[in-house]
């Protein structure tokens, strides 16, 4: 016989047992979530996000989110189209559509493996694939167009249950002595540029001191104009003095007499030469 308290502990294993299964048969999933419901290890559909139960013993949840994920490459080796070897940083944003939970799981069952058997089989290729259309130069210079043909490329190899947001190139590290090239090339470039603009400068100062010369020039110019101008006109007026007083002097002869009247002094001289005349005045 089975004594009473052999059966409260019975009881007693059985209960926390319940327990523990009602407690288990309660899930949640998250908003950023997506949960694969699994029974008997079979794929039976895809939980949404809120408050769910399943089976104790017989179901089981796994859960895959659907935010954005960043991967990162670094040291990803590529030539130029002019064979020059770089080593690019790229980080690739990405995620998985709620839509394709079920099918990321049974395809790849989480997402370390759709990053390693999808992401990261393409993403190298694909920048080694767009880098070798690039020379050295332009991909430097036009870096923006790299970042937008490899997106491209990438998205267009990453076809499957991945949703590719953005891919950067975060950073491009030629060789050493090709860098050394490329910071002297660029350091004539300078130098060109800065004696252009030097010669800029001088040709405007050059064209400024014309300028002002010619200004210069201008203004004495005409001040010599003016001052030939006003000795024609002091000349023209002098004469008409002259000629004014002559006509006067010869009209009248009395006039000549009254110059010497208000110029004598009332004093003879007192020195005169044998044979010579006093001075006088008509005073008729």
């Amino acid at each position: 016989m089975i004594k009473p308290n052999a059966f409260a502990i019975i009881g007693g294993v059985i209960g926390i047992g319940v327990l523990f299964a009602a407690a288990g048969s309660w899930y949640t999933v998250d908003e950023t979530e997506r949960g694969v419901l699994l029974r008997n290890g079979a794929l039976v559909g895809v939980v949404d996000p809120g408050l769910s139960f399943k089976i104790p013993f017989v179901e089981s949840v796994h859960l895959i989110s659907t935010q954005s994920q960043v991967t990162a490459y670094e040291g990803l080796q590529a030539y130029s189209q002019d064979q020059q070897s770089a080593q690019l940083k790229v980080s690739v944003s990405w995620h998985i559509a709620p839509v394709d939970v079920a099918k990321v799981y049974s395809q790849f069952k989480d997402l370390s493996g759709v990053r390693d058997r999808m992401i990261s089989r393409q993403v190298p290729t694909q920048v080694e694939n767009v880098f070798g259309r690039f020379n050295a130069v332009a991909a430097v210079q036009n870096r923006v167009q790299l970042v937008n043909e490899i997106q491209a490329a990438v998205k267009a190899a990453i076809n499957g249950p991945v949703v590719i947001e953005s891919v950067q190139v975060e950073n491009i590290d030629f060789n050493d002595a090709y860098e050394r090239a490329i910071e002297a090339r660029m350091a004539a470039e300078v130098q060109v540029k800065t004696r252009e603009q030097e010669l800029a400068t001088e040709q405007v100062q050059a064209q400024i001191r014309v300028t002002q010369a010619q200004a210069e020039a201008d203004s004495k110019l005409a001040e010599a104009r003016a001052d030939a101008m006003a000795t024609e006109l002091r000349g023209k007026a002098e004469a008409e003095a002259i000629k004014a007083r002559a006509q006067a002097l010869a009209s009248n002869q009395n006039l000549v007499e009254l110059t010497k009247a208000e110029r004598w002094n009332g004093v003879l001289p007192t020195t005169v030469l044998p044979n010579g005349a006093l001075p006088f005045i008509d005073v008729k």
